[in-house]
């Protein structure tokens, strides 16, 4: 008898599958065989027929033909072993190299014929075929020119475990019921569901992978549209209590700040200040450019909530922001002469401390809290939350920002985005807040000067940046990488420490920060970078959402290649915050034509949303792999920039179902119904947007 696999079924129904590859599956987020159906391959490789030796080209993925002439040499560089010997091809032979693999001594036969693919590097005069994979030449020829899948791998996970896996996965499932209506289907001219999920994972051709492809990116701006129109349905049906009035303290404020607020935020904060009057509850995107001075709007209107003897709150995403929004909030207040108090609620308090900051928040005696997710505990209970902000909001998952607001009774919510994202994708994304958009920058801020240069140009840059620190600044160099990698060849943040320690005089403290430090130590680090104890701090993209560092002048980026355009830009933007001219230096890895002319984008412009228009642009629908903009927008499989064509077709379709059919009720709904009340109890729950 055939047993039908279930999607919510646990990943050990499959045979092979107990309990050790079991947590080897769970460390890639795969726990049932629906987040395995849906683990899907960040590439394809298409193996071509092997080249001759004297065809091999530098930085290209190709495959010769041949026998190791001798058996491999074993030696030893640092923590790798490395085994090492030569092709020949013919009269021709070309160098090959392993790193950690050292039973290859063993296995690879002398004198037999194999097809040896990996990367071509050119080291002098000299070409190396690095980390080839072997295959014996049957077994090649059965590969070439068709699509191998290739996954996001953990430790212990290899690419034999998935297909296995997937293979009985998808032989198992009843994949015979449509969840979308066949009409839908037939307008939108998409393949069916199982089709899709087959051809995602074991495509037959590069037609029916875009065929799969488009499927599911559609299902997933589709279902993602529609649960954000429940939520937004939600809220609209209901009313407060109460009203946060109009108080003259937030004129008092903006009467004694040292700016003008910009025709923008002016704007922006009458929308915000006429809203948390109404009794219908608010609920509102702040889409503003890095330094377009979001965080002032959000304290004058908390300041509005503390007026009426009511509270608000201001959720963060890292302690070291946390602090630094505390603190400001802090002197604000001192320097108006106004008399709120603002608490500081994260997870690293002391227990005692902690206790006691959640008796203030209860009590209703704090009226201004600011933290991290600490917010969102199950002990904090808040007095009267009328009004919940959080910031840099990617960063938190949909239900995080859920969990703030019912908190309260059905408080008024503000969420603020440095990510730049052309309006029109924003309205479909955010479709459960209405949209505002600072698009003006203060007067003040001078521009930051960059420039995209090779490799070559380190040397002057390092003496560009020791200038700048004689002056009194300070700089951030950013690496792709934490630590060296035998198969990446990108700058790592240790590596690059070191490197930098013994360039630099000791009077230069320079430093390292990266995401696998524990909490402690990276608030550490930034706090002393913050205080100018560090004067050149290296780190990963950890620091794109950071503290305020106005006497931070350089950004320097090793492999800008390996970063989005967004992710560029909000890097970018931790300098420049100061009165003195800033820098950004954006270092190219590679000479390839298409990466030189995505960073020109970046170098030509500062404007955050002309940036993401003209990346949209060029990288059009259908770039299938294109650098996504990794961490910013986390869907799955779809790419806002890359799939704009689909999303759009997504929301209008979404908009029609719901107007025919506003609940779902009848009868050709009734399994899309089913399909997005498990989504959004599960597919919502770690959506980053």
């Amino acid at each position: 008898m055939c047993i039908v696999i279930k999607e919510e079924a646990s990943l050990d129904i499959l045979k092979g599958i107990g309990e050790k590859t079991k947590l080897v599956f769970q460390k890639a987020g795969i726990e049932t065989v629906g987040d395995l159906l849906n683990y899907y391959p960040r590439a394809y490789d298409t193996f071509e027929e092997p080249v001759e030796i004297e065809n091999l080209a530098d930085g290209r993925i190709q495959a010769v033909c041949g026998f190791i002439e001798k058996t491999l040499s074993i030696r030893h560089a640092g923590r790798f072993q490395i085994a090492s010997g030569k092709i020949r091809c013919g009269s021709d032979t070309v160098a090959v190299v392993w790193f950690n693999m050292p039973y290859l001594r063993n296995t690879v036969k002398p004198a037999l014929r194999y097809v040896f693919r990996g990367r071509v590097k050119k080291k002098g005069q000299q070409l190396t075929l690095e980390q080839p994979a072997i295959f014996d030449v049957f077994q090649y020829e059965e590969k070439v020119r068709q699509l191998q899948p290739v996954y996001p791998l953990v430790s212990g996970l290899t690419a034999h475990m998935l297909e296995k896996a997937l293979r009985q996965a998808i032989d198992g499932m009843d994949l015979t019921r449509d969840y979308l209506p066949s009409d839908l289907r037939k307008e939108q001219e998409l393949a069916e569901y199982n089709f899709a999920v087959q051809q995602i994972h074991f495509p037959k051709d590069i037609q029916a992978m875009h065929l799969a492809r488009r499927r599911l990116v559609f299902d997933e701006f589709f279902l993602f549209i529609l649960a954000l129109q429940r939520l937004k349905s939600a809220r609209e049906t209901v009313f407060h209590s109460y009203e946060i009035e109009k108080t003259p303290d937030t004129d008092s404020i903006l009467r004694q700040l040292p700016y003008k607020l910009t025709g923008a935020q002016q704007r922006v904060w009458h929308q915000i200040e006429g809203e948390l009057q109404q009794k219908k509850v608010m609920a509102r995107l702040i889409q503003g450019d890095v330094g377009s001075g979001k965080t002032i709007l959000a304290f004058l209107a908390l300041v509005q909530a503390a007026a009426n003897q009511a509270q608000g709150a201001l959720m963060v995403p890292t302690e070291v922001l946390a602090r630094q929004h505390f603190e400001a909030f802090q002197d604000l207040m001192e320097r108006c002469h106004l008399p709120y108090q603002a608490v500081l609620l994260t997870g690293s308090l002391p227990a005692k401390e902690k206790r006691k900051i959640c008796e203030q928040i209860e009590s209703g005696q704090a009226s201004v809290i600011i933290g991290t997710h600490a917010l969102i505990q199950e002990k904090v209970t808040y007095h009267q939350l009328v009004l919940v902000i959080t910031d840099e909001q990617h960063r938190f998952g949909v239900k995080q920002r859920e969990a703030l607001a019912y908190k309260g009774e059905l408080p008024h919510t503000v969420v603020m985005s440095a990510t730049p994202i052309p309006r029109t994708l924003a309205v479909i994304l955010y479709g459960d807040l209405d949209v505002s958009v600072i698009d003006e920058l203060p007067a003040s801020r001078l521009p930051i000067k960059n420039c995209v240069v090779g490799t070559s140009y380190r040397k002057k840059a390092y003496a560009f940046i020791q200038k700048e620190i004689q002056q009194g600044h300070q700089a951030y160099i950013i690496c792709p990488m934490v630590e060296e990698s035998e198969v990446i060849e990108a700058e790592n943040v240790i590596d690059y420490t070191d490197r930098l320690r013994a360039h630099y005089p000791e009077s230069i403290r320079v430093e390292y920060l990266h995401g696998k430090m524990k909490a402690n130590e990276k608030n550490e680090i930034m706090e002393r970078f913050l205080k100018n104890e560090i004067q050149v701090l290296i780190s990963t993209t950890v620091i794109e959402v950071g503290v305020n560092v106005p006497n931070a002048t350089v950004m320097m980026i090793e492999n800008a290649e390996r970063f989005g355009l967004a992710q560029l830009h909000q890097l970018r933007g931790r300098v420049g915050r100061g009165a003195a001219q800033s820098y950004c230096m954006m270092v190219r890895g590679n000479d390839n034509q298409a990466v030189a002319e995505r960073l020109e984008i970046l170098n030509k412009s500062n404007d955050g949303f002309e940036i993401a228009r003209k990346d949209l642009k060029l990288r059009g629908p259908g770039d299938l792999f294109g650098i996504r903009q990794s961490g910013l927008l986390d869907f799955q499989i779809a790419d806002v920039f890359a799939d704009a064509d689909v999303m759009q077709s997504a929301s209008e379709a979404a908009a029609r179902i719901l107007k025919e059919d506003p609940e779902l009720q009848s009868e050709k709904h009734l399994y899309l119904q089913k399909k997005l009340t498990s989504y959004m109890k599960n597919g919502l729950e770690n959506l980053n947007i």
